[in-house]
This record gives structure tokens, C-alpha cells and sequence, in this order.
């Protein structure tokens, strides 16, 4: 191949980039303007959980701003992160149609899977913290709250819409990410780095490793930690059940 080619080659696969990712910064630019137009409903959606958890407590519930601008940035937040939730599959659907004309058949057939589950793991680990984890840790620093009898003074709750939203918002996106760990192990095995066999011999530092990410990732509170802590070690062992899939196909595919 000459020299005048290669290069012809590489400005191709350049425009080809730029054009995948202008229409993906189009695409979320879109989604931003309508969801910030639907941004109460989305706000409505993520307080529901605090609003649940609260509603039989007897107690006046509010959320509060201090700042002027607060409540209006945390909308744009709230939209931002809305669009880019959306959006995602439309990404990954770029990405692979940038990959795609530069694999063989059978890479394409052994990819697919990972760009469907990926979504999907994702929605689960956000569906986790909303149904599940977000509930219980609010109950539990609700727990802490003192009705002035052995205090000077009552302990209550005014929580501040901004620092609420921005709680819910990591917590969804640290689940959805840490919850992509069974796609990034099996590519791992595919490509030869890693083997069932490694993975079951540090299996022990793995558990360590699991528990201070969670507790770097999540509040300080045993809820939220064993949270995530929890699906992610069940996520590890069906991971190295997936891994021993890859190479008993390899192995087949090998004879």
C-alpha cells in the first residue's frame, strides 16, 4: 500500500469519527433542550424516592435552595444527565457503526452481545439504586434525626435539593458503571489477558478491592456500600462463569 493511500485511508477514518461524533453531540443536544423542557417531570421522578421514603413520618418534608442560581443549575444538571442516560445507546450504536466495516464476521457476531448488554446493565444498576438503595439509605440517615427530648435542640433533616439530586445522579451513574464489570472481564478473556483460572486464584483481593471501591464511590454508610458491594461480587462469580463459556468455545472452535 502506498503512501499517498495510507494517508487517503486515514483522513477517511478521521471525517468518518467527526461525523459520528457531531451526531452524537447533536443527538444530545436535542434530548438536553426537550428534557430540560420536561425537567420538572424528570426532578419529580428522582425526588420520588425521598418523598416515599418520608411521606408516613408525620414530619412537614421540603427541599431547599440557599443559593439564587442553585435550582436552576441543578435543572441544567438534572437535563444533562436525562439526555446523556438517553442518549447512550444512540452512542454506542456510532461507535459501532465506526468498528464495524474494519472487523470480520465473526468479531462482528462476537461484539454485538457486549453493545446490547452494556445498555442494559447499566439500566439495572440505575433501577437498583433508585428502587432499592436510595430508599433504604434515606430511612437510615432519617433514623438520626432527634426530637429535641435528650438534645438542646431538635435534629431535623432540611436537605438541599442540589446536594440531593447530585447524590442520586452519582449513585445511579457509580452502579451503571460498576455494573459493566462483566463486559469488561469477558473482552478481557476474549483477547487472552485474563482466564477463569485467574480470576478464581484472586478471588480474595478481588472481594478487598470490591469493598473500598464502594466505600470510595458511594456515602459513608453501610448501606449504600454493601449496595454495591453485594451485586458486584455476584456480578465477579457470574463473570468468571461467562470467562469459562469464552474458553470452552475457544477450545472447541481450536479441535
Amino acid at each position: 500500500m502506498s503512501k499517498e493511500s495510507k494517508e487517503s485511508g486515514f483522513i477517511s477514518h478521521l471525517v468518518e469519527l467527526r461525523k459520528r461524533l457531531i451526531s452524537s453531540l447533536i443527538c444530545l443536544l436535542i434530548l438536553f433542550v426537550i428534557c430540560y423542557y420536561f425537567s420538572d417531570y424528570i426532578y419529580g421522578f428522582l425526588v420520588d424516592p425521598f418523598a416515599e421514603a418520608v411521606k408516613n413520618d408525620n414530619v412537614e418534608r421540603r427541599l431547599i435552595f440557599t443559593a439564587l442560581q442553585e435550582t436552576f443549575l441543578t435543572y441544567l444538571k438534572v437535563s444533562f444527565f436525562a439526555a446523556f442516560f438517553i442518549t447512550s445507546p444512540f452512542i454506542l450504536i456510532q461507535i459501532w457503526k465506526f468498528i464495524a466495516p474494519g472487523l470480520y464476521e465473526h468479531e462482528k457476531n462476537a461484539i454485538m452481545p457486549y453493545l446490547i448488554l452494556t445498555p442494559v446493565l447499566f439500566l439495572l444498576g440505575g433501577m437498583l439504586v433508585y428502587y432499592l438503595i436510595m430508599p433504604l439509605a434515606i430511612k437510615f440517615f432519617l433514623s438520626f434525626e432527634s426530637a429535641g427530648l435528650s438534645t438542646t435542640l431538635p435534629i431535623q433533616l432540611e436537605a438541599k435539593v442540589n446536594e440531593y439530586l447530585s447524590l442520586v445522579m452519582k449513585l445511579i451513574f457509580a452502579f451503571g458503571i460498576s455494573f459493566q464489570l462483566p463486559i469488561v472481564l469477558s473482552l478481557l478473556a476474549r483477547i487472552g489477558l485474563i482466564d477463569s483460572q485467574f480470576l478464581k486464584e484472586r478471588r480474595k483481593y478481588v472481594v478487598v478491592i470490591i469493598f473500598a471501591a464502594a466505600a470510595l464511590l458511594t456515602p459513608p454508610d453501610p448501606i449504600t456500600q454493601i449496595g454495591l458491594a453485594i451485586p458486584l461480587l455476584i456480578l465477579y462469580e457470574l463473570s468468571i462463569l461467562s470467562v469459562k463459556i469464552i474458553e470452552n468455545k475457544t477450545k472447541e472452535k481450536n479441535a
